[in-house]
């Protein structure tokens, strides 16, 4: 057995989970005491354990992950597509769901119509909602076409649907909706219905956040 590439002292040798261990040349991997997935989300895929009208559920898309009970880290509606957290760990879910972390989270939404300065402010200040004024979030058009633009939209909090309304309290309603981030977290290349784990950088910047 070696450490790092030596061999370790007769009287032992702590080893920490960034340590290298390889036996017989082979590395070992140490038992992770908690699963943290990155899932792309695909629409028409419900963020339920179970679903009353047989759809298929995210839960659906990790078996193999060998997590025997996972949940997910806030929610995605069904339509909406991207970035979703799954893990075991509850203390860790609960901390980065908790509104007074303000984790950010970013969407990329083609919405209806080109929204304008005035709507881009309004939303950067705040917008009012049935549930009450929201955040400040960011917001940037990022291009358009054929009446549709791409807006890039960032929120500290987690409400139902959030997004898709203050889009259309501004006046444009979305037509689709991906979250691209949650916190470090970035949903990369990660094919529709894909996982991973979570690299243990992300894992460690998942923490600091909510520290």
């Amino acid at each position: 057995m070696r450490v790092n590439g030596r061999v370790p002292p007769e009287s032992g040798l702590l080893v920490e989970d960034a340590d290298r261990v390889t036996v017989n040349g082979r590395r070992v991997e140490p038992l992770a005491r908690h699963h943290y997935l990155a899932l792309n989300k695909p629409a028409g895929v419900v963020v339920t354990a179970r679903d009353p009208e047989s759809r298929p559920t995210v839960f659906d898309l990790v078996r193999e992950s060998g997590a025997p009970r996972l949940f997910a880290v806030g929610r995605l509606d069904v339509a909406t597509t991207g970035l979703l957290l799954l893990t075991d760990d509850g203390e860790l879910a609960n901390r980065l769901a908790h509104p007074r972390h303000k984790v950010p989270k970013e969407y990329m939404a083609a919405v209806a119509g080109i929204p304008g300065e005035r709507d881009l402010r309004a939303l950067r200040e705040g917008v009012e909602l049935e549930d009450g004024w929201t955040l400040p979030a960011e917001a940037e058009v990022i291009g358009a076409s054929r009446g549709l633009a791409r807006v890039r939209v960032v929120i500290r909090e987690g409400r139902n649907r959030q997004v898709r309304r203050m889009l259309e309290a501004v006046g444009h309603p979305v037509r689709q909706l991906e979250r691209t981030a949650f916190g470090p977290v970035r949903l990369g290349r990660l094919r529709p219905g894909g996982w991973r784990k979570l690299r243990p950088e992300e894992l460690e910047s998942l923490r600091e956040a909510t520290s």
